[in-house]
């Protein structure tokens, strides 16, 4: 089984949505996927351990959740059918902190490396985006997502997935998650160093923070 880049935004997505609850049709429109595409993300995430299975599926067995997955999806085709707008609630998956935190910061800009492009109009990414305003220096190139809506002119930078332009839009937490992945995948060591630390926070708040030498003198 290979991870596929819109698995990871799927986790991101949930680590954005917290306790909220969700659904395959939801989170599918909230990224711009397909609710077929989003279910087989949540399976992918599983398997590969960015994923945990909530607790009212885990004493299951791997079949059994294969069966309850798939039937959640056919349930929810069938009662969209019936009920056009409505949706069930499933919530079958939830992120697994360490693992997604280890894998962010350590193996996706190994994984999915990020593809340039020329000097475009597009989306702000990495230290462009919103959440670093003010962190730093003036002088910094610009990077961003290719968009025809975009408002800021950089480099480009393929984003991991066609979705996330969207996406980011419409979450500010998704789209800060995502410009510090970009920040580990393009920036310079300072912005490395800072994304780091910002996604560890985030991802895997539970985990001890390193201690910072106290100032000399």
């Amino acid at each position: 089984m290979l991870l596929k880049p819109q698995d990871l935004l799927v986790a991101l997505k949930l680590v954005a949505l917290g306790s909220e609850r969700w659904t395959y049709a939801s989170l599918a429109k909230a990224l711009g996927l397909s609710a077929s595409e989003t279910h087989a993300c949540v399976q992918r995430g599983m398997r590969s351990g960015l994923l945990l299975l909530n607790q009212d599926m885990a004493l299951l067995g791997e079949l059994e959740r294969e069966e309850v997955l798939s039937d959640q999806v056919h349930k929810m085709r069938r009662r969209q059918r019936r009920n056009p707008g409505s949706e069930v609630s499933d919530n079958p998956a939830r992120p697994h902190p360490r693992v997604l935190s280890e894998f962010v910061i350590y193996g996706a800009r190994i994984v999915f490396v990020p593809d340039r492009t020329p000097m475009t109009i597009g989306v702000p990414t990495s230290h462009s985006a919103p959440a670093f305003a003010g962190v730093f220096a003036p002088g910094s190139g610009d990077y961003v997502w290719p968009h025809p809506n975009g408002k800021l002119r950089g480099e480009g930078i393929e984003p991991l997935h066609p979705c996330v332009p969207f996406a980011a839009t419409q979450d500010a937490k998704l789209y800060e998650m995502l410009a510090l992945l970009d920040a580990l995948r393009v920036g310079r060591a300072r912005e490395r160093g800072m994304a780091r630390e910002r996604l560890q926070a985030i991802l895997d708040p539970a985990s001890p923070r390193p201690v910072k030498p106290s100032p000399q003198g």
